[in-house]
């Protein structure tokens, strides 16, 4: 016979035992401080410094053009993430592109990685580790430097 305490009551909420305490705990990643991942505050000023500068370039270059300001944002993501691994609003907000062992990300990974991410859709839908759809595509991590 099943028994109340084999079902578990609404009140103890949804078992959490697999789950991580934080991001980058399933990766081995720390929980804070350099090499832990890069949280949503430091991704998104980063983005806007990229997409700012790219934007100047467009404007001064190509009259403002909203495909050249695209086009400009991607040629800098993957020229300086697949030979850095860092574009300039990474370097600003102190975060970094690598794969799992270590190492830039290279420029096949920085090509996908840019192109995924100028969707902007695999941007937004992301893991418990705070990895997009971009970084899972190529197997690299955002994380402080």
């Amino acid at each position: 016979m099943v028994d109340r305490k084999d079902i578990g009551s609404w009140l103890t909420g949804p078992d959490t035992s697999g789950i991580s305490k934080y991001p980058g705990e399933r990766l081995g990643l720390p929980e804070s401080g350099p090499g832990s991942i890069a949280r949503a505050g430091r991704r998104i000023a980063a983005i806007m410094i990229d997409w700012g500068i790219a934007l100047l370039i467009s404007n001064f270059a190509f009259g403002g053009d909203s495909w050249a300001t695209l086009a400009v944002f991607a040629i800098e993501q993957i020229l300086l993430v697949g030979t850095l691994g860092y574009s300039i609003g990474h370097r600003v907000m102190g975060i970094a592109v690598i794969r799992p062992g270590g190492g830039t990300p290279g420029p096949l990974a920085a090509l996908v990685r840019a192109v995924l991410l100028c969707l902007v859709i695999p941007a937004v839908i992301f893991d418990p580790d705070q990895r997009g759809l971009h970084d899972k595509a190529m197997n690299t991590l955002l994380i402080r430097r």
